[in-house]
């Protein structure tokens, strides 16, 4: 049993076999999708989220390992290293608590203690904190030398070394540690030099600000530190320390008397000095650290969402990215998003060339055999989708051709555009054509138009450059893999950006199977990929359930059955007498199916559940169906406003103290979390999810700071 499976199980609340388990699997290589989706018999049937815990929290215990090998080795060194100590170290499964124990013995920069001790003063501090001494003024007498000039010196120095002896012990910190727990508070100042500044007004709600630590949530901490950044504000954390350290003196001084009131006055020493600064910094960085997760699980959630945004299918597309005077960037794509086609129209001012631009889209419609039109929702979008419907309506055997018109995010579509993934993939076409492919991509297939981009520039995160950087790209790239191998990817369509999120895979794997494609033709199995250079068993298991071959010879390689379990649906065909095609879909065949008689030591029931689920509905896509939508025609700008209007909205982002919905005037309003329901809501996520189709009444229209106030409250 690995060392740390007790301590992951009784943390994350787990049965232990499950995470003994799920380590092995770990250790074996195995991606936590592949564990999560086939893996379900030896891990007790643990979720993705479970198993990334798991993972996370290894990765931790591991770091801790590796701190503990570096203090006990710099310990022993010292020649200090006692056993209990060691004992106590190696069983430490807290990393502050580590630094507890290494604080007395870590190497230092020279501190007034460290002075006062050469100084020879260590025995004075010791003697004067026995507190037997009635006239420790005599005592120290003893101590005056040629570095030490009076025995009122000598005092000074062992009360140096006394702080800081008080300030290194464990239980005293932990003592102060719960004070801060129970009362600090954070507290904001503007810095008064810039109070006056346009930027430093965006951080005006905390020109004055001070609340219970414990209270703060992660949106009101990361504005503050923001601003703090920025040069605006002032942010602390503290405790009122009387009381604080009375109890500190309850633990050290015993009696009354002059040895008692100087080691009193070294404990005021060592908590202003020593303690309290290092405990707030311990807390302005253990808050950070919380509501960096907290805003990092919000942008996970959102990305999720994005990604498994409802696609529209292999559709012919028009897609148009909007815009006035530089006109709308067109560009035709056939059934596997590939550019056959692409030119600029006006049809806005200042050029409006509204009857060209006409007169192109019809043509390009018929042309190209255009099924569904996208266009971005930028600049022009609202005018260039009222253009396009009344083209279509003043041309109704075209307009019969059009399945619907569909308005498409573009955030991120220009760092794509400009990417070194688009110069690839459109070596001759300038930024604008590459632009507008992605909206028409991002329209027929939402993910796998948005794994080229950087999660972080498609706009749905909450104070994503403020946040641990390293965390955030764990967790997104954890997001894009969980949600890639969710849906499954064609083996025959998918890019390598695609393929290299596809559990097993990578950069190396994705690249070598596109090549493989290239030079071989369309895969026929899933077996074939054996043949891809690099990619062994190992990687074929981790990735071959996940990958998809539409009319394959063998009807399972496109479904979710992995081929290990080929065997045992082959068995079911054959007691029922059928082919795999018949038993595909045909809910009578299914419903005969005893699927306990198919057990076996590897393969239990979830196992058998799957494979009917994927039977009945094989290579199911998981994603909705796409709807159209549409904005009120009345309202365009926020001028068009008016306090207690009804609108339809689409959520555009989701944080934790609301969500953002977009109402067709260029400006998103917020449906602060408190008007989301009629209930009390706690996350937003509960309530709205990403791209979602809502109805909203405006509570607030602030032209100077353009800002919209929404509710959802009393609205059916």
């Amino acid at each position: 049993m690995d060392k740390h499976t007790a301590h992951i199980a009784l943390s994350l609340s787990l049965n232990e076999k499950s995470v003994e388990a799920t380590l092995n699997l770990l250790a074996e290589g195995c991606t936590i999708p592949f564990i999560a989706r086939y893996r379900k018999e030896r891990t007790g049937n643990l979720d993705e989220i479970a198993i990334a815990n798991i993972s996370d929290m290894l990765t931790k215990l591991k770091e801790l390992d590796k701190r503990k090998e570096t203090v006990l080795k710099s310990i022993r060194e010292q020649g200090k290293l006692t056993d209990d100590l060691a004992s106590k170290i190696e069983h430490c499964q807290n990393a502050t608590e580590l630094e507890d124990l290494y604080l007395p013995f870590k190497p230092k920069r020279r501190t007034r203690a460290q002075v006062a001790r050469e100084n020879g003063l260590e025995p004075l501090a010791n003697l004067l904190l026995l507190q037997r001494e009635r006239k420790p003024l005599v005592a120290a007498q003893r101590f005056v030398g040629e570095q030490v000039e009076s025995a009122d010196a000598a005092i000074e120095g062992a009360k140096d070394i006394i702080a800081e002896m008080i300030s290194e012990d464990a239980e005293v910190r932990n003592v102060v540690r719960g004070f801060y727990r129970r009362e600090a508070l954070i507290s904001s100042k503007v810095v008064k030099k810039k109070e006056a500044e346009e930027d430093a007004q965006k951080f005006s709600d905390y020109f004055d600000f001070s609340e219970p630590l414990r209270r703060c949530n992660s949106h009101r901490l990361l504005a503050m530190r923001r601003g703090e950044a920025a040069g605006f504000l002032r942010v602390g954390i503290g405790i009122e320390g009387e009381e604080c350290i009375e109890h500190i003196k309850r633990r050290y001084v015993r009696g009354v008397g002059e040895c008692q009131a100087i080691v009193s006055a070294a404990i005021e020493d060592a908590f202003k000095r020593l303690i309290d600064p290092s405990i707030e910094n311990e807390f302005a960085t253990l808050s950070k650290e919380r509501a960096d997760e907290e805003a990092i699980r919000v942008f996970a959630e959102n990305l999720r969402q994005l990604l498994l945004s409802a696609p529209l299918g292999q559709k012919r597309v028009l897609a148009i990215d909007p815009g006035f005077a530089n006109g709308c960037k067109t560009a035709c794509l056939d059934e596997q998003a590939n550019l056959l086609h692409h030119e600029i129209i006006f049809p806005h001012p200042p050029k409006e060339r509204r009857m060209q631009a006409g007169r192109a889209v019809i043509e390009m419609i018929k042309r190209y055999k255009i099924e569904a039109i996208a266009i971005g929702n930028g600049t022009a979008s609202r005018e260039t989708k009222s253009f396009v419907e009344q083209v279509l309506a003043e041309n109704p055997d075209v307009k019969n051709l059009v399945q619907g018109t569909f308005v498409v995010s573009e955030d991120g579509a220009s760092i794509y555009s400009a990417s070194a993934t688009a110069r690839e993939e459109f070596p001759n076409e300038d930024v604008t054509t590459r632009g507008a492919v992605s909206i028409g991509r991002r329209l027929m297939d939402p993910l796998a138009e948005l794994v080229k981009i950087d999660p972080k520039s498609i706009g749905v995160g909450q104070y994503q450059h403020d946040v641990d950087q390293t965390k955030l790209k764990h967790s997104l790239d954890q997001t894009v893999v969980s949600c890639v191998n969710q849906v499954g990817v064609n083996l025959n369509t998918a890019s390598k950006h695609l393929l290299m999120y596809v559990s097993g895979l990578g950069t190396v794997l994705a690249q070598n199977i596109v090549d493989y494609r290239r030079a071989n033709g369309a895969f026929t199995s899933r077996a074939e990929l054996k043949k891809v250079p690099r990619l062994g068993n190992v990687a074929y298991q981790q990735c071959a359930g996940f990958l998809r071959i539409p009319n394959a010879r063998n009807p399972l390689d496109n479904s979710g059955v992995h081929p290990e379990s080929y065997t045992i649906v082959e068995a079911m065909a054959k007691d029922q007498g059928c082919s795999l095609s018949e038993l595909i879909g045909n809910k009578t065949l299914q419903k005969k199916i005893n699927v306990e008689r198919y057990l076996t030591a590897e393969i239990g029931l979830p196992t058998l559940k799957d494979i009917m689920a994927e039977l009945d509905k094989p290579g199911r896509d998981p994603r909705q169906q796409l709807e159209i939508f549409e904005f009120d025609e009345y309202v365009h700008s926020i001028d068009d406003l008016k306090i207690g209007m009804e609108l339809p909205g689409i959520v555009t982002n989701i944080t934790n103290f609301g969500a953002f919905v977009d109402i067709g005037v260029h400006q998103d309003g917020l449906v602060h979390v408190s008007q989301l329901a009629d209930r009390y809501v706690n996350d937003p996520t509960q309530v709205v999810h990403l791209h979602q189709h809502v109805r909203v009444r405006v509570t607030e229209i602030d032209l100077r700071r353009k800002r919209i106030g929404l509710t959802m409250r009393g609205i059916k």
